[in-house]
């Protein structure tokens, strides 16, 4: 302490507070973000200045990236799984726009299909009118009204996300112009001749009346009744000649979990591959039930099935009699002595999907209620009826049509009602007859996975129905089959993640036709007209036109409010051709939005760049987008392709709300703000099924205020910054020469991930950079500097024009990721009332930057840091010392490099650039050819140990710091040297100010 009589209005009083010559961050950029609150504002902010558009204006004339936006269906509030998609498209549109591109975003929905006709139609039932009741015109147009009233809904959700499009004008599949297009897209099919009508089975809803895409299936556990059925065996094989002696009387035995498809049965599959055996039962197990089995019965089973199928049937003993090969075997049906509508035979035929894994080795074929039975009995046409090749035993309604006795009208699924869904009377009706006509053998049940309507979440049943269908294998006029084109174009897509490409094409190389027609009422329908006579699909251009025009004007609504002779014109005869009712597949109205969103909109290009969708989409709408694009123009409409996962909860079990594990986007966003979902999103590998809860969104509500504090620090150092404060390049100490050579690397980093869509390698790279690079070393290290150095001193000025450049990147690095934190410290440093930081490009950051060699002796320099600061927590832990500043490490080295490094990057001495760099007051490095014994080691450092030690000197009252040379200028003598001059500079340049 100073004398106490000195004057205490000289600059040299003992008493006096040097707070104020210090430079402390100074910012109005607050640590608490206040997200929930200030998001929307910026959304207003960005809504009145126009940003979408702005930008538009700004990217004329560049190279364009398009993102076409797969359209989610517009009905229900966005959940979590939405919202990740729509901001994982954000990442893409706005890192894009910042590289340099013109990245157009247009939002869409789909507007037609069944999960908004079935809404719709509950809507109205809840009104006591069932849908039959219900006038076309007015369902459709309660349809259309509904998707409208949520498109509103759904797009101020999307918006509050922070997604950046034209939300003044989405596109929807359901405008008139949207329509007219699809139906175009239709008619070139047609005009091709790849469209028929077929019969096949197709996967159908008995509750909602309707053929389902393999898209609009759920596949949830079911427990179904699993039964063995004996098919007695006819004494002739199909060329007349009899059968083995020992067969007569016996049974072919087949398993299914489809009790109600019995009566449709026409066949049993059999594999040539598959050894056969013929057995006889000896003994039956005693028990209270009474087997259907009894001794003597002859069954004819898979050998390596036979244990099962006897376990199942309670029969404890047998014989094995001989080896059966069953082609050319003849059954009669279970139900042949109920009704003669049984009596025809039912022949074995060769299947190559039958094998001797499970069941009895024998499949029983109902071709009108199974793809593989279909096929198998359509090989075969000797055995058809020629008025009905497939018979048809099921009612649109699930239930047997009348003619078919004993079952008519009994329904396989129950359609209403609390228990809608579970099982009709169908399936217990058909056991029971089996059990009358002593033709069964067992029964259980079996839980396994069915395919589920995934609107009214009801088990869907195999039906074959009359159908339109896209053939994929006949040859197209441009040459070439649709299924060719498409597994071309998939080759000469890129895929993210690669694995995506293996899923489609092997999706795409064994479908089947794709079938394009579905009995509804809201949605395009086929426009065509089919000869009555001959079936024969109308196929003129005139006609086509007419029908194109009328959608134009009109929309969809047209097809069905006008007369058949408005389109035939004046050559054709109404009364000789059939307008087609039948509704598209909502797959071809998406999978041709390409057509008039890419094509017709001039701010876009086709193809697209990339689609971006969840891994589901394979079967759907990359699929259909793929077969329309590759049938109408010979390839796909995306050059890239990327999928990502499904949210599960953060015990990995599917999210639910009658599991209570659910976060809908809108709470996240009342409780912490969009921007802590869309920094979960960065950091998560998107391409596989993510988790999600409160403890996990933790991590990033941690994660974001580290970012924050980071930039709140940058922008409090930065406070005042002059670019002519700024230093040259060539004039830059070395650490801030390092810090520009990181910026240099993470600029190539960030642009190339951003380019590949790999958001989480940005994520990882810039918080590693902000927290461990800059916060836990460049900024802790330059702190004395910023603080105490004079203004003008170039270690200071160069610190302040590095923590610049920083700043400026980082806010365009990270602003595709949190838009609305990097807006706010944009605008905290650069306030004005035009200016955005989306409106920025990534900075050019100069080649001269990267340095190899500094940054290997950077990276040497530290790992000696590492050791020392190791030996600084110790020496606090016990006490010895409070602050880093009192100690003076005493610091062994083996290895030249450490010093060799230190002096290749000062001019100054090494100890004292050594205390700086590990925040002492003092240090020394000692060359030594051992290690002391006793000193302070790290484990993977093996040449650096640490003898800890006291400062000497006094604490200079400014900085804090212990050196020798405090008191040396008599005018401060509680400062050091470096802070007197500081102060002198200060008090020399406020004179006159207090």
């Amino acid at each position: 302490m100073t004398d106490s009589s000195q004057d205490t209005g000289s600059a040299n009083t003992a008493e006096r507070n040097y707070r104020d010559t210090l430079f402390l961050p100074t910012t109005d950029f607050p640590m608490r973000a206040g997200l929930p609150k200030k998001e929307p504002e910026w959304l207003e902010r960005w809504a009145k200045m126009d940003l979408y558009k702005t930008l538009r204006a700004k990217s004329k004339g560049r190279e364009r990236f398009v993102l076409h936006d797969g359209p989610p269906y517009a009905n229900g509030h966005i959940h979590l799984g939405t919202g990740m998609n729509k901001i994982l498209k954000d990442f893409i549109v706005r890192s894009h726009q910042m590289a340099g591109y013109d990245a157009p975003y247009r939002p869409g929905w789909d507007c037609h299909g069944l999960p908004i006709e079935w809404k719709v139609e509950q809507e109205f039932r809840s009104k006591g009118r069932s849908k039959d009741q219900v006038p076309m015109e007015e369902f459709r147009k309660a349809c259309r009204d509904y998707a409208a009233q949520w498109i509103d809904v759904q797009s101020q959700e999307f918006q509050r996300l922070g997604v950046n499009g034209e939300w003044d004008r989405p596109y929807t599949t359901m405008a008139y112009e949207a329509e007219a297009a699809i139906v175009r897209e239709f008619l070139k099919f047609v005009e091709q001749g790849l469209v028929y009508q077929g019969s096949s089975p197709v996967m159908w809803s008995p509750v909602e009346q309707t053929a389902l895409a393999e898209a609009e299936v759920e596949y949830q556990d079911k427990t179904s009744t699993t039964i063995h059925v004996r098919f007695p065996l006819r004494g002739v094989r199909k060329d007349g000649s009899a059968i083995p002696a020992e067969a007569v009387g016996a049974h072919v035995v087949i398993w299914t979990t489809t009790p109600w498809t019995i009566p449709a049965n026409k066949a049993i599959c059999f594999s040539p591959s598959v050894s056969y055996g013929l057995y006889k039962v000896t003994e039956m197990a005693e028990t209270e039930f009474t087997p259907w089995a009894k001794v003597d019965d002859l069954f004819i089973v898979a050998d390596a099935l036979w244990d099962d199928t006897a376990r199942s049937g309670m029969i404890k003993s047998w014989q094995r009699v001989r080896d059966i090969n069953p082609d050319g075997f003849i059954c009669s049906h279970p139900f042949a002595d109920a009704d003669r509508y049984w009596s025809y035979p039912v022949p074995l035929l060769p299947g190559d999907h039958v094998t001797d894994e499970a069941g009895t080795g024998f499949v029983h074929t109902a071709p009108g209620h199974g793809a593989e039975d279909y096929a198998a009995w359509m090989a075969n046409p000797e055995w058809h009826d020629k008025n009905q090749p497939v018979p048809q035993t099921v009612g649109p309604d699930g239930a047997y049509y009348d003619t078919v006795p004993l079952f008519g009208g009994q329904h396989i699924i129950r359609l209403d009602g609390k228990k809608q869904g579970q099982d009709g009377p169908a399936n217990k009706s058909v056991i029971d007859q089996l059990i009358t006509c002593e033709r069964l053998l067992a029964r259980g049940r079996l839980e396994h996975s069915y395919p589920h309507s995934w609107r009214s979440k009801a088990p869907v049943i195999f039906r074959n129905t009359p159908q339109w269908f896209v053939a994929i294998d006949r040859p197209m006029t441009s040459g070439g089959s649709l299924r060719d084109a498409a597994l071309t174009s998939i080759g000469e897509t890129a895929w993210t993640p690669s694995v995506g490409e293996n899923r489609i094409r092997g999706m795409v190389e064994g479908r089947p036709d794709w079938l394009i027609s579905r009995q509804r009422a809201w949605g395009v329908p086929l426009t065509m007209f089919v000869e009555t006579a001959t079936g024969r699909v109308l196929n003129d251009p005139a006609v086509n036109a007419r029908i194109v025009k009328a959608v134009e004007a009109g929309g969809a609504d047209a097809w069905f409010g006008s007369e058949s002779a408005d389109f035939l014109g004046d050559e054709y005869d109404p009364a000789e051709w059939e307008k087609v009712v039948d509704i598209l597949d909502v797959w071809f109205d998406s999978g041709s939005t390409h057509a008039f969103v890419l094509e017709e909109d001039g701010a876009q290009t086709w193809p697209a760049d990339v689609y971006l969708e969840g891994s589901d989409q394979h079967r759907g709408w990359f699929q259909s987008s793929l077969l329309e694009a590759c049938g109408t123009r010979g390839r796909a409409p995306y050059n890239a392709v990327v999928t990502h996962g499904f949210i599960m909860a953060g015990d990995g079990r599917k999210m639910s709300k009658s599991l209570g594990n659910t976060l809908a986007p809108n709470e996240i966003a009342k409780k912490y703000g969009v921007e802590i979902l869309r920094l979960w999103a960065a950091s998560q590998d998107y391409t596989d099924d993510l988790r999600m809860s409160e403890e996990i969104l933790q991590t990033s509500v941690d994660a974001y205020r580290k970012l924050r504090n980071t930039l709140r620090y940058l922008l409090g150092a930065l406070h005042g910054f002059d670019k002519a404060e700024a230093v040259p390049f060539a004039e830059m100490p070395s650490l801030e020469r390092w810090v520009l050579h990181r910026l240099h690397e993470l600029d190539g980093l960030v642009r190339e991930s951003y380019k590949t869509f790999d958001f989480k390698r940005v994520y990882a790279a810039l918080f590693n950079f902000c927290v461990v690079d800059l916060s836990a070393f460049y900024l802790d290290v330059r702190k004395d500097s910023l603080y105490c150095d004079r203004p003008d001193e170039i270690r200071r000025r160069a610190a302040r024009t590095v923590m610049e450049a920083v700043f400026a990147r980082l806010t365009a690095w990270l602003a595709p990721i949190m838009p609305f934190t990097m807006e706010e410290a944009w605008l905290s440093h650069h306030p004005s009332e035009t200016d955005s930081v989306h409106l920025r490009d990534f900075p050019v950051t100069p080649g001269d930057w990267h340095d190899g060699a500094l940054a290997e002796r950077w990276q040497t320099i530290r790992r000696l840091r590492r050791v020392v600061t190791g030996a600084l927590e110790v020496e606090r832990r016990e006490k010895r010392i409070g602050s880093s500043l009192e100690a003076n490490p005493q610091v062994y080295v083996t290895s030249a490099d450490y010093r060799d490094a230190i002096s290749a990057e000062t001019d100054q001495d090494v100890d004292a650039f050594l205390a700086d760099i590990v925040i002492t007051s003092q240090a020394s490095l000692i060359d030594a050819g051992d290690l002391p014994d006793g000193s302070f080691t790290l484990e993977d450092v093996k040449d650096v140990a640490v003898v800890s030690g006291l400062s000497e000197g006094r604490k200079c009252a400014r900085s804090w710091k212990i050196l020798p040379d405090v008191g040396s200028d008599a005018r401060y003598p509680d400062l050091s040297a470096r802070d007197a001059d500081a102060v002198a500079h200060w008090d020399a340049t406020h004179a006159g100010t207090a």
